[in-house]
């Protein structure tokens, strides 16, 4: 009879194994696209044999939506975390400084975010040069209630007059992503082309772009702000 404490080693092992190889995964599948990965790279540099991979995620496929879902699952945590207790607050999509504070704190997540998970950058790189086949696969796997009280949140914003244009909240919040994605993707040709004697990823610059990105961003999807009496 297995004994009580043996269970639960057990059970840490299993998941360590099946962490090793979403992490195994998610680099193979950022060096080499969904197309180009291949399941025995992914066992060679997890340190796993095939069949485990299989086991624990049926295909290549199922391995692919689990990386992704892990992403999608750790940037909503984060934006749940920080922004439900204002989301909760109604008065907030129609207050523009309140509106604003949030739009700011948006795009301060998802710009850190993908600052700390240049792999996922990389995936989602392969994922737009493919014309998204392969996460059209599997988006039925993801939960949209977060995407829905986005969505409803940018509407009443726009009902309240603060957002410049009625166009789809979720494409507008997902523009965000975009652009974040775009300069951190392009740093290395901005380094090439104009600025090869600063370091763009330094702690200094970063945060620079970021504020530059927030900047941009309000302004151009939000009304202007009345200004405020000293």
């Amino acid at each position: 009879m297995m004994s009580s404490d043996r269970k639960p080693r057990r059970e840490r092992d299993a998941e360590s194994a099946r962490q090793a190889i979403l992490d195994a995964g998610e680099k193979v599948f950022a060096e080499h696209g969904f197309d180009g990965a291949r399941i025995d790279a992914i066992a060679a540099e997890s340190g796993y044999n095939k069949s485990l991979i299989f086991h624990y995620f049926d295909d290549k496929l199922g391995l692919y939506a689990e990386v992704v879902k892990r992403a999608d699952r750790e940037m909503t945590a984060l934006q749940v975390r920080v922004l439900a207790p204002l989301l909760e607050d109604e008065t907030i999509a129609s207050n523009a400084h309140s509106f604003k504070a949030v739009l700011e704190i948006i795009v301060i997540i998802i710009f850190d975010y993908l600052v700390e998970h240049p792999r996922f950058m990389r995936m989602l790189l392969w994922e737009q040069a493919e014309g998204w086949q392969t996460y059209a696969k599997i988006i039925s796997q993801f939960d949209v209630e977060d995407a829905q009280q986005f969505e409803a949140f940018f509407r009443k914003a726009r009902s309240a007059g603060l957002l410049r244009s009625d166009f789809v909240p979720l494409i507008q919040l997902s523009m965000i992503l975009q652009i974040c994605l775009s300069y951190l993707t392009f740093i290395p040709l901005y380094q090439m082309i104009r600025l090869p004697d600063e370091d763009l990823l330094s702690s200094a610059a970063l945060p620079r772009a970021r504020e530059y990105i927030i900047a941009f961003i309000v302004h151009g999807m939000m009304i202007d702000l009345p200004e405020t009496k000293s």
